[in-house]
Protein backbone atom coordinates (compact mmCIF):
# COMPACT_ATOMS: atom_id res chain seq x y z
CA UNK A 1 0.00 0.00 0.00
CA UNK A 2 1.17 3.23 -0.38
CA UNK A 3 1.38 5.69 2.19
CA UNK A 4 -1.53 7.77 0.72
CA UNK A 5 -4.68 6.41 2.43
CA UNK A 6 -6.35 6.62 -1.05
CA UNK A 7 -3.54 5.53 -2.92
CA UNK A 8 -2.30 1.95 -4.44
CA UNK A 9 -0.06 1.08 -6.30
CA UNK A 10 -0.74 -0.65 -9.57
CA UNK A 11 1.15 -0.99 -12.88
CA UNK A 12 -0.70 -0.04 -16.52
CA UNK A 13 0.05 -2.43 -19.26
CA UNK A 14 -0.83 -3.39 -22.56
CA UNK A 15 -1.99 -6.96 -23.10
CA UNK A 16 -2.39 -8.80 -26.20
CA UNK A 17 -5.35 -6.20 -27.35
CA UNK A 18 -6.33 -5.33 -24.00
CA UNK A 19 -5.31 -3.02 -21.69
CA UNK A 20 -5.75 -2.13 -17.63
CA UNK A 21 -4.35 -2.38 -14.05
CA UNK A 22 -2.02 -5.04 -12.79
CA UNK A 23 -1.97 -5.61 -9.01
CA UNK A 24 -0.65 -7.71 -6.21
CA UNK A 25 -2.97 -9.19 -4.42
CA UNK A 26 -1.80 -7.89 -1.09
CA UNK A 27 -2.07 -4.23 -2.31
CA UNK A 28 -5.48 -4.34 -2.40
CA UNK A 29 -8.29 -4.45 -0.05
CA UNK A 30 -9.01 -7.50 0.87
CA UNK A 31 -12.42 -7.12 1.30
CA UNK A 32 -14.01 -8.27 -2.62
CA UNK A 33 -16.47 -4.97 -1.42
CA UNK A 34 -14.09 -2.30 -0.56
CA UNK A 35 -11.90 -3.89 -3.29
CA UNK A 36 -14.34 -3.54 -6.13
CA UNK A 37 -15.84 0.52 -5.30
CA UNK A 38 -11.58 1.59 -5.30
CA UNK A 39 -11.78 -0.25 -8.70
CA UNK A 40 -14.65 1.68 -9.87
CA UNK A 41 -13.76 4.82 -8.62
CA UNK A 42 -10.52 4.33 -10.22
CA UNK A 43 -11.77 3.03 -13.23
CA UNK A 44 -14.24 5.76 -13.29
CA UNK A 45 -17.42 3.83 -13.45
CA UNK A 46 -20.51 3.98 -14.01
CA UNK A 47 -20.28 6.28 -17.05
CA UNK A 48 -20.26 5.77 -20.85
CA UNK A 49 -16.45 8.12 -20.86
CA UNK A 50 -14.84 6.66 -17.83
CA UNK A 51 -13.93 10.56 -17.91
CA UNK A 52 -13.27 10.54 -13.79
CA UNK A 53 -11.02 7.28 -13.96
CA UNK A 54 -8.20 5.16 -15.80
CA UNK A 55 -11.14 3.60 -17.68
CA UNK A 56 -10.54 3.96 -21.69
CA UNK A 57 -14.35 3.93 -22.29
CA UNK A 58 -14.02 0.44 -23.68
CA UNK A 59 -14.36 -2.91 -22.20
CA UNK A 60 -11.39 -3.42 -23.63
CA UNK A 61 -9.15 -0.77 -21.66
CA UNK A 62 -11.58 -1.61 -18.36
CA UNK A 63 -9.84 -4.29 -17.44
CA UNK A 64 -7.46 -5.54 -13.97
CA UNK A 65 -4.98 -8.32 -13.37
CA UNK A 66 -4.27 -9.52 -9.32
CA UNK A 67 -1.53 -11.19 -9.21
CA UNK A 68 0.20 -13.29 -5.76
CA UNK A 69 2.27 -15.89 -5.32
CA UNK A 70 0.63 -19.21 -5.57
CA UNK A 71 0.11 -22.37 -3.46
CA UNK A 72 -1.04 -24.50 -6.71
CA UNK A 73 0.97 -26.88 -7.49
CA UNK A 74 2.43 -26.68 -10.61
CA UNK A 75 1.67 -22.98 -10.52
CA UNK A 76 4.38 -20.03 -10.22
CA UNK A 77 1.77 -17.00 -9.48
CA UNK A 78 -2.16 -17.19 -9.44
CA UNK A 79 -3.74 -14.72 -11.64
CA UNK A 80 -7.81 -13.21 -10.56
CA UNK A 81 -9.08 -11.14 -13.68
CA UNK A 82 -11.97 -8.67 -13.09
CA UNK A 83 -13.91 -6.85 -15.55
CA UNK A 84 -14.70 -3.63 -14.26
CA UNK A 85 -18.13 -2.45 -16.49
CA UNK A 86 -17.61 0.95 -17.92
CA UNK A 87 -21.51 2.02 -17.82
CA UNK A 88 -22.49 -0.21 -14.84
CA UNK A 89 -21.23 -0.18 -11.39
CA UNK A 90 -20.49 -3.87 -11.79
CA UNK A 91 -17.08 -5.68 -11.40
CA UNK A 92 -17.17 -9.34 -12.92
CA UNK A 93 -15.00 -12.52 -12.15
CA UNK A 94 -17.24 -14.52 -14.37
CA UNK A 95 -14.78 -14.90 -17.08
CA UNK A 96 -10.86 -15.34 -18.06
CA UNK A 97 -9.11 -12.86 -19.93
CA UNK A 98 -6.14 -14.69 -22.11
CA UNK A 99 -5.31 -10.49 -23.60
CA UNK A 100 -4.30 -9.29 -20.00
CA UNK A 101 -2.57 -12.51 -19.74
CA UNK A 102 0.48 -11.85 -21.94
CA UNK A 103 1.20 -9.33 -18.92
CA UNK A 104 0.85 -11.62 -16.18
CA UNK A 105 4.62 -12.81 -16.53
CA UNK A 106 6.65 -9.83 -17.12
CA UNK A 107 4.50 -7.86 -14.11
CA UNK A 108 5.36 -10.79 -11.64
CA UNK A 109 8.92 -11.18 -12.85
CA UNK A 110 8.76 -6.81 -12.11
CA UNK A 111 7.38 -7.35 -8.63
CA UNK A 112 9.73 -10.18 -7.63
CA UNK A 113 7.21 -12.89 -7.36
CA UNK A 114 9.17 -14.77 -10.12
CA UNK A 115 13.14 -14.77 -10.84
CA UNK A 116 13.93 -14.02 -14.05
CA UNK A 117 16.55 -16.55 -16.52
CA UNK A 118 19.42 -15.35 -18.63
CA UNK A 119 17.53 -15.24 -21.98
CA UNK A 120 14.04 -16.64 -21.36
CA UNK A 121 11.51 -17.41 -18.77
CA UNK A 122 8.92 -19.64 -17.79
CA UNK A 123 5.79 -18.32 -15.81
CA UNK A 124 3.67 -20.83 -15.02
CA UNK A 125 0.42 -19.01 -14.56
CA UNK A 126 -3.01 -20.70 -12.07
CA UNK A 127 -6.03 -18.87 -13.66
CA UNK A 128 -7.80 -18.20 -10.82
CA UNK A 129 -11.55 -17.82 -12.32
CA UNK A 130 -11.67 -20.94 -14.25
CA UNK A 131 -8.76 -23.23 -11.97
CA UNK A 132 -6.20 -23.02 -15.17
CA UNK A 133 -2.98 -23.17 -15.92
CA UNK A 134 -1.08 -21.75 -18.02
CA UNK A 135 2.35 -20.72 -19.35
CA UNK A 136 4.00 -18.19 -20.31
CA UNK A 137 7.61 -17.76 -22.01
CA UNK A 138 8.81 -13.97 -21.46
CA UNK A 139 11.92 -12.65 -23.18
CA UNK A 140 14.27 -11.74 -20.04
CA UNK A 141 17.66 -11.22 -21.88
CA UNK A 142 20.52 -10.22 -18.91
CA UNK A 143 17.76 -11.37 -16.22
CA UNK A 144 15.18 -8.60 -16.98
CA UNK A 145 11.78 -8.18 -18.94
CA UNK A 146 12.16 -6.70 -22.29
CA UNK A 147 9.10 -5.13 -24.05
CA UNK A 148 10.91 -4.89 -27.73
CA UNK A 149 11.23 -7.45 -30.07
CA UNK A 150 9.95 -7.90 -33.55
CA UNK A 151 6.46 -10.04 -33.04
CA UNK A 152 3.58 -8.71 -33.95
CA UNK A 153 0.00 -9.05 -33.56
CA UNK A 154 -2.98 -7.79 -35.62
CA UNK A 155 -5.03 -4.99 -33.40
CA UNK A 156 -1.57 -3.35 -31.77
CA UNK A 157 0.79 -0.68 -34.12
CA UNK A 158 4.21 -1.58 -34.55
CA UNK A 159 6.32 -4.74 -32.99
CA UNK A 160 7.24 -5.74 -29.30
CA UNK A 161 8.73 -9.04 -27.49
CA UNK A 162 6.79 -11.75 -28.12
CA UNK A 163 5.05 -13.80 -24.87
CA UNK A 164 3.91 -17.01 -26.00
CA UNK A 165 0.73 -18.40 -24.48
CA UNK A 166 0.31 -22.50 -23.66
CA UNK A 167 -2.64 -23.87 -22.68
CA UNK A 168 -3.83 -27.31 -20.97
CA UNK A 169 -6.64 -28.52 -19.77
CA UNK A 170 -9.28 -25.48 -20.12
CA UNK A 171 -12.12 -27.29 -21.92
CA UNK A 172 -15.20 -26.70 -20.16
CA UNK A 173 -13.62 -24.60 -17.39
CA UNK A 174 -16.81 -22.49 -16.77
CA UNK A 175 -18.95 -24.28 -17.87
CA UNK A 176 -18.39 -27.84 -16.86
CA UNK A 177 -17.58 -29.05 -20.22
CA UNK A 178 -16.50 -28.03 -23.56
CA UNK A 179 -19.81 -28.67 -24.91
CA UNK A 180 -21.94 -28.24 -22.16
CA UNK A 181 -25.26 -29.27 -23.46
CA UNK A 182 -23.57 -32.23 -24.92
CA UNK A 183 -24.33 -31.20 -28.49
CA UNK A 184 -22.55 -29.96 -31.12
CA UNK A 185 -25.36 -27.69 -32.13
CA UNK A 186 -28.83 -26.80 -30.42
CA UNK A 187 -31.66 -24.00 -31.52
CA UNK A 188 -31.68 -21.33 -29.25
CA UNK A 189 -34.91 -18.65 -30.11
CA UNK A 190 -34.84 -20.07 -33.39
CA UNK A 191 -30.91 -19.98 -34.44
CA UNK A 192 -28.85 -22.75 -34.71
CA UNK A 193 -26.08 -22.40 -32.32
CA UNK A 194 -22.48 -24.41 -31.07
CA UNK A 195 -22.32 -23.39 -26.67
CA UNK A 196 -19.19 -24.46 -26.53
CA UNK A 197 -16.31 -24.08 -23.83
CA UNK A 198 -12.82 -24.32 -24.45
CA UNK A 199 -11.20 -21.51 -21.87
CA UNK A 200 -14.31 -19.09 -22.59
CA UNK A 201 -17.59 -19.52 -22.78
CA UNK A 202 -19.01 -18.53 -26.03
CA UNK A 203 -22.38 -18.82 -28.37
CA UNK A 204 -21.35 -19.41 -31.44
CA UNK A 205 -24.35 -19.21 -34.91
CA UNK A 206 -23.86 -17.70 -38.37
CA UNK A 207 -23.71 -14.55 -38.94
CA UNK A 208 -26.22 -14.72 -41.86
CA UNK A 209 -28.75 -16.18 -39.52
CA UNK A 210 -29.10 -13.19 -37.74
CA UNK A 211 -29.39 -11.04 -40.80
CA UNK A 212 -25.81 -9.78 -41.13
CA UNK A 213 -22.77 -10.83 -43.38
CA UNK A 214 -20.40 -10.84 -40.68
CA UNK A 215 -17.82 -9.24 -42.73
CA UNK A 216 -19.49 -5.25 -40.99
CA UNK A 217 -17.28 -2.72 -39.32
CA UNK A 218 -17.23 -2.80 -35.26
CA UNK A 219 -19.04 0.84 -35.74
CA UNK A 220 -21.70 -0.27 -37.78
CA UNK A 221 -22.40 -2.96 -35.71
CA UNK A 222 -22.61 -0.98 -32.41
CA UNK A 223 -24.82 0.95 -34.06
CA UNK A 224 -27.45 -2.10 -35.13
CA UNK A 225 -29.80 -1.76 -32.22
CA UNK A 226 -32.23 -4.51 -33.69
CA UNK A 227 -28.79 -6.81 -33.86
CA UNK A 228 -28.02 -6.40 -30.19
CA UNK A 229 -31.15 -7.09 -29.11
CA UNK A 230 -31.60 -10.41 -31.09
CA UNK A 231 -28.51 -11.56 -30.00
CA UNK A 232 -28.67 -10.57 -26.11
CA UNK A 233 -32.09 -12.31 -26.38
CA UNK A 234 -30.07 -15.56 -27.57
CA UNK A 235 -27.34 -14.52 -24.87
CA UNK A 236 -29.91 -14.96 -22.24
CA UNK A 237 -31.46 -18.47 -22.91
CA UNK A 238 -27.86 -20.04 -24.24
CA UNK A 239 -26.99 -19.27 -20.59
CA UNK A 240 -28.77 -21.28 -18.32
CA UNK A 241 -28.49 -24.07 -20.73
CA UNK A 242 -24.31 -23.21 -20.82
CA UNK A 243 -24.69 -24.23 -16.50
CA UNK A 244 -24.05 -20.03 -16.27
CA UNK A 245 -27.36 -19.43 -14.68
CA UNK A 246 -28.55 -15.96 -15.33
CA UNK A 247 -26.24 -14.04 -17.31
CA UNK A 248 -28.21 -10.53 -17.65
CA UNK A 249 -25.46 -9.25 -15.56
CA UNK A 250 -22.31 -11.45 -16.51
CA UNK A 251 -19.44 -10.46 -19.16
CA UNK A 252 -20.10 -13.95 -20.32
CA UNK A 253 -21.37 -16.49 -22.41
CA UNK A 254 -19.72 -14.00 -25.65
CA UNK A 255 -21.23 -14.52 -28.72
CA UNK A 256 -19.20 -15.13 -32.26
CA UNK A 257 -21.10 -14.24 -34.99
CA UNK A 258 -19.32 -16.50 -37.59
CA UNK A 259 -18.86 -16.38 -41.69
CA UNK A 260 -16.39 -18.34 -44.68
CA UNK A 261 -13.09 -16.72 -43.83
CA UNK A 262 -11.79 -13.75 -46.46
CA UNK A 263 -8.33 -13.23 -46.14
CA UNK A 264 -7.00 -16.81 -46.13
CA UNK A 265 -8.03 -17.28 -42.55
CA UNK A 266 -10.20 -20.70 -40.86
CA UNK A 267 -12.81 -18.82 -40.28
CA UNK A 268 -14.20 -14.66 -39.97
CA UNK A 269 -15.83 -13.87 -36.46
CA UNK A 270 -17.42 -10.67 -34.97
CA UNK A 271 -17.53 -11.06 -31.39
CA UNK A 272 -19.85 -9.04 -28.86
CA UNK A 273 -18.52 -9.10 -25.68
CA UNK A 274 -21.14 -9.45 -24.78
CA UNK A 275 -22.82 -5.74 -25.77
CA UNK A 276 -20.04 -4.57 -27.79
CA UNK A 277 -18.66 -5.38 -30.69
CA UNK A 278 -14.44 -6.70 -30.44
CA UNK A 279 -11.95 -4.36 -31.97
CA UNK A 280 -10.81 -7.88 -32.57
CA UNK A 281 -11.72 -11.25 -30.25
CA UNK A 282 -10.34 -12.16 -27.27
CA UNK A 283 -7.41 -14.92 -26.41
CA UNK A 284 -9.64 -17.69 -25.27
CA UNK A 285 -12.56 -16.61 -27.28
CA UNK A 286 -10.40 -17.14 -30.57
CA UNK A 287 -9.47 -20.40 -29.36
CA UNK A 288 -13.14 -21.66 -28.38
CA UNK A 289 -14.17 -20.06 -31.89
CA UNK A 290 -11.30 -22.50 -33.32
CA UNK A 291 -11.94 -25.35 -31.82
CA UNK A 292 -15.85 -24.65 -32.89
CA UNK A 293 -14.50 -25.06 -36.33
CA UNK A 294 -13.46 -28.49 -35.43
CA UNK A 295 -16.64 -29.98 -34.40
CA UNK A 296 -18.72 -31.61 -37.23
CA UNK A 297 -22.12 -30.49 -37.31
CA UNK A 298 -21.54 -27.08 -35.49
CA UNK A 299 -22.52 -23.14 -37.68
CA UNK A 300 -18.63 -22.72 -37.67
CA UNK A 301 -17.63 -25.99 -38.74
CA UNK A 302 -20.30 -25.28 -42.02
CA UNK A 303 -18.34 -22.16 -43.31
CA UNK A 304 -15.03 -23.11 -41.81
CA UNK A 305 -11.43 -23.91 -43.77
CA UNK A 306 -10.06 -26.10 -41.76
CA UNK A 307 -6.61 -27.97 -42.61
CA UNK A 308 -5.63 -31.58 -42.34
CA UNK A 309 -3.43 -33.15 -39.48
CA UNK A 310 -3.25 -33.32 -35.26
CA UNK A 311 -1.80 -30.08 -34.40
CA UNK A 312 -3.96 -27.41 -36.49
CA UNK A 313 -3.09 -23.63 -36.92
CA UNK A 314 -6.08 -21.75 -37.53
CA UNK A 315 -5.90 -17.96 -38.21
CA UNK A 316 -9.70 -16.67 -36.53
CA UNK A 317 -10.06 -13.29 -39.23
CA UNK A 318 -11.64 -10.07 -37.06
CA UNK A 319 -12.22 -6.54 -37.92
CA UNK A 320 -8.52 -6.07 -36.97
CA UNK A 321 -6.81 -8.61 -38.67
CA UNK A 322 -6.04 -12.16 -37.62
CA UNK A 323 -5.61 -14.42 -33.94
CA UNK A 324 -3.77 -17.41 -34.76
CA UNK A 325 -4.52 -20.34 -32.75
CA UNK A 326 -2.66 -23.84 -32.56
CA UNK A 327 -5.47 -26.79 -31.22
CA UNK A 328 -3.86 -30.11 -30.56
CA UNK A 329 -6.01 -32.68 -31.10
CA UNK A 330 -5.17 -36.53 -29.73
CA UNK A 331 -5.37 -39.81 -32.07
CA UNK A 332 -9.45 -39.65 -31.18
CA UNK A 333 -9.91 -35.91 -31.98
CA UNK A 334 -10.21 -34.18 -28.60
CA UNK A 335 -8.81 -31.56 -28.06
CA UNK A 336 -6.01 -31.62 -25.60
CA UNK A 337 -3.90 -28.51 -26.00
CA UNK A 338 -4.02 -24.73 -27.28
CA UNK A 339 -1.63 -22.07 -27.72
CA UNK A 340 -1.05 -18.86 -29.50
CA UNK A 341 0.84 -15.63 -29.23
CA UNK A 342 0.79 -12.49 -27.89
CA UNK A 343 2.87 -9.38 -26.95
CA UNK A 344 2.68 -6.79 -23.83
CA UNK A 345 4.11 -3.56 -23.04
CA UNK A 346 4.25 -1.73 -19.33
CA UNK A 347 2.76 1.62 -19.71
CA UNK A 348 2.45 3.10 -15.84
CA UNK A 349 4.26 2.26 -13.29
CA UNK A 350 3.13 4.00 -9.86
CA UNK A 351 0.44 4.86 -7.27
CA UNK A 352 -3.88 5.04 -8.19
CA UNK A 353 -6.07 7.12 -6.64
CA UNK A 354 -9.55 5.92 -5.86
Amino acid sequence: MSEHPNAIRAMWMRGGTSKGGFFLAADLPADPAARDAFLLRAFGSPDPRQIDGMGGADPLTSKVAIVSRSTEVGADVDYLFLQVFVDQAIVSDAQNCGNMLAGVGPFAIERGLVEAGDAKTKVSIFMVNTGNLATATVQTPGGGVTYDGDARIDGVPGTAAPVPLAFADIAGSSCGALLPTGNAADVVDGVNVTLIDNGMPCVVLRAADVGITGYEDRATLDADETLKARIEAIRLKAGPLMNLGDVTDQSVPKLMLVAAPRNGGAISVRSFIPHRCHASIGVLGAVSVATACLIDGSPAHGVAVVPDGQSKSLDVEHPSGATGCVIDLDENGNVVGAAMLRTARKLFDGNLFG
